[in-house]
C-alpha cells in the first residue's frame, strides 16, 4: 500500500440537459460541494487541478475558477488530455500531496456542453482526427470506435448482443441514480432496434452528450482523522499510453489500459479478484467489454457472456458502473470519468442506497482519452 494520499470529499451535479448552467457555474457547484464534503474551507484548499472546456475554452479555466470562487493555491494546472484528464487530475494530485506540496488539492471538472454546444460537439470531436490521413476521408469519433468493435468481433466473438447487454444493464443502474441523465429503462431489442451510428455501434450503444460537474479532494493521509465521513485511500495509480490517432495504433485489440491497470493493482498489491466493484470508461458499449479483457479482468472473448448472464448487474459477481457510466448517467467532457471515480468512492463509502454493492472494501476506477489512446487506473480502498 505505497500511496499516502485519500480522497477526503466529492460532489457530482446533477446531469443531463441544464439550460441554466454554464461551464463555471457547474465548476463552481461541483468544487464547493467537494469542499463542504470533505468539512473543508475554500482556505484549506492549497492545490487546484482543472481540466478543459468545449464551451468555455479558456487558457487557463483553474485561474478563471480560482477567482471566480475566491480561491489562492499554492499550486494551479489545467490538464487537457480528452476523457482521461479526471484520472490524470486524481495522479497529479497524489503526486502533490506526497511530495508535500500541498495537503488538499482539488480536482474539477464540467461543462455545459448538452445545451452549450448541442450537435456541433460532434463536429469538435471530429477535428481531433489526423489532418492529413483520417479528416479528409470523414473519419468520426464513432468510426474509429467502431473499427476497434469490428476487429474485436472478428477476433474475439463480441456480439451485437453482448454490447447490447451492458446498454441495458447500466439504464437499469441508472434508473437508481437520483442525478442520472437517462433513466428510461431500455431492452435488448431497444438496443437492436437504436438508428444504426457506425456499424457495429447504434445510438443505444454510444454515450450520452450532457450537463455535469464532477469533483473529488484529494488530500494527505492524515487528514483522514479529522474527516466527517469515511476517508478512502487511494492504493495504486497506473498509466498507459500506445498512440494518439486510430491508424497509428499497434493494436485494434490490445491497448495501453492493460499497462494501467497493471500499475495500479501492481502498487495497490492487489489482484483482479480483490476488485468488488469496477467503474470503467464506457464511451461505448463495446469499448468497455474491450477494455475489461484487454486490462485483465476477463479473459479474451468472455466479458460479453458475463454481460448477457448478468454479471455487471449491482448483485451480481461484478458490479460494473454502478451509476449506469457515460452510457445512461451522463458524459460532459472531462466530467464523463470523473463520475467514474465519484461513484467509486460512493460504493466504499456505502453511500449508494439501492445501488449498493454488498460489503464493497475494494474499487477499481478507469478513464481513456482518444481513440483508445491514453488510459488511467485508480485502485481504492476502504479504510
Amino acid at each position: 500500500m505505497k500511496s499516502k494520499a485519500i480522497i477526503s470529499g466529492v460532489h457530482d451535479t446533477k446531469v443531463g440537459a441544464l439550460p441554466q448552467s454554464t461551464c463555471m457555474s457547474l465548476h463552481t457547484e461541483a468544487g464547493l460541494g467537494a469542499i463542504e464534503d470533505a468539512g473543508l474551507k475554500v482556505s484549506d484548499v492549497d492545490g487546484l487541478l482543472t481540466a478543459y472546456s468545449f464551451t468555455s475554452p479558456q487558457l487557463m479555466l483553474g485561474s478563471v475558477f480560482a477567482e471566480y470562487v475566491g480561491l489562492k493555491p499554492r499550486v494551479s494546472a489545467s490538464i487537457s488530455m480528452g476523457g482521461v484528464t479526471a484520472g490524470l487530475l486524481v495522479a497529479q494530485a497524489v503526486a502533490l500531496v506526497e511530495s508535500g506540496k500541498c495537503r488538499h488539492v482539488l480536482c474539477l471538472t464540467g461543462d455545459n456542453r448538452l445545451t452549450g454546444l448541442g450537435e456541433k460537439v460532434q463536429a469538435m470531436l471530429a477535428d481531433v482526427g489526423h489532418p492529413q490521413y483520417e479528416q479528409p476521408y470523414g473519419m468520426s469519433v464513432p468510426a474509429a470506435f467502431a473499427q476497434a468493435a469490428q476487429a474485436y468481433m472478428h477476433e474475439f466473438g463480441m456480439t451485437h448482443e453482448h454490447m447490447a447487454a451492458v446498454a441495458v444493464n447500466q439504464r437499469a443502474n441508472a434508473a437508481k441514480h437520483p442525478n442520472a441523465h437517462m433513466k428510461k429503462p431500455i431492452t435488448m431489442e431497444d438496443v437492436g432496434n437504436s438508428k444504426m451510428v457506425a456499424s457495429p455501434l447504434r445510438m443505444l450503444d454510444c454515450c450520452l452528450v450532457s450537463d455535469g460537474g464532477a469533483a473529488v479532494i484529494v488530500s494527505a493521509g492524515d487528514a483522514a482523522r479529522d474527516l466527517p465521513k469515511t476517508a478512502v485511500r487511494i492504493l495504486g495509480v497506473g498509466e498507459g499510453y500506445t498512440h494518439e490517432h486510430i491508424f497509428m495504433s499497434p493494436s485494434l485489440v490490445d491497448f495501453g489500459c492493460k499497462d494501467s491497470a497493471a500499475t495500479a493493482l501492481g502498487e495497490a498489491g492487489l489482484k483482479h479478484a480483490d476488485v468488488d466493484c469496477a467503474h470503467v470508461y464506457d464511451c461505448f458499449s463495446s469499448t468497455l467489454l474491450i477494455c475489461l479483457e484487454s486490462m485483465g479482468f476477463y479473459q479474451r472473448g468472455e466479458a460479453g457472456g458475463a454481460a448477457l448472464s448478468g454479471e455487471f448487474a449491482i448483485d451480481g459477481r461484478f458490479p460494473l458502473n454502478t451509476n449506469g457510466g457515460l452510457l445512461s448517467y451522463g458524459s460532459s467532457g472531462a466530467a464523463g470519468g470523473m463520475f467514474h471515480v465519484v461513484e467509486a468512492v460512493r460504493q466504499l463509502r456505502r453511500e449508494c442506497g439501492e445501488r449498493q454493492v454488498k460489503d464493497a472494501e475494494v474499487a477499481f476506477a478507469h478513464t481513456l482519452g482518444g481513440i483508445f489512446s491514453g488510459h488511467c487506473s485508480i485502485v481504492l480502498g476502504r479504510i
